[in-house]
């Protein structure tokens, strides 16, 4: 195959609110995908302790995190709930090679991660309110307050946006997860089947 036959990869970015369920949508289809080396689940850089529950990601101090955005360690990074988060830069060079690339993104952040990225498939998970709530109050992260302020926070409007796919993960994980599953395995085939 010739560099001019080679279709680029995809980057699929899941965003949501909080309590919706977005690692553990992401856990399932990653625990399905295990042994294909053509699917990546991209671990984020974020001030937050390790040991602090949720995804899997490498744990950095403010002080490290600005170092490493100064010296172009990350393609896109944002701020939100007072944490630093950033996606690798060699994630892009991944794509390019032709593999399919899932991270856990922000709504917020889509403008600079197309920016970055140009093309990209967007899902978007979500629950019922009281779902939310409820899995929000379970984490306990955060006081009462703090909860309710998050679900009345207005979010950007990215439904109507084109390869954006909702997925509701108010009922059984499996049930959600393997629709994931399902929008991944749609934009690895696109590799092999161009349009």
């Amino acid at each position: 195959m010739t560099t001019a036959d080679r279709v680029s990869g995809t980057l699929i970015v899941v965003v949501g609110p909080s309590g919706a369920g977005k690692d553990s949508v992401m856990g399932f289809a990653a625990r399905h995908f295990a042994q294909r080396p053509d699917i990546l689940f991209v671990r984020r850089a974020i001030t937050r302790p390790s040991d602090a529950g949720g995804e899997v990601h490498e744990s950095v101090s403010d002080a490290e995190f600005e170092e490493m955005s100064r010296s172009g360690a990350f393609a896109v990074s944002w701020q939100a709930h007072g944490l630093s988060y950033g996606i690798p830069a060699e994630i892009a060079e991944k794509i390019a090679k032709g593999m399919t690339a899932i991270v856990n993104g922000s709504r917020a952040a889509l403008p600079a991660i197309r920016q970055a990225f140009g093309t990209i498939a967007v899902a978007v998970i979500t629950a019922e309110p009281p779902v939310l709530a409820k899995r929000l109050a379970e984490r306990g992260r955060e006081s009462e307050e703090d909860v309710l302020r998050r679900l009345t926070r207005q979010a950007p409007d990215i439904i109507a946006d084109a390869d954006v796919t909702v997925i509701d993960n108010s009922g059984r994980l499996d049930v959600a997860g393997r629709q994931f599953v399902a929008l991944v395995e749609r934009h690895s085939a696109k590799r092999h089947h161009p349009a």
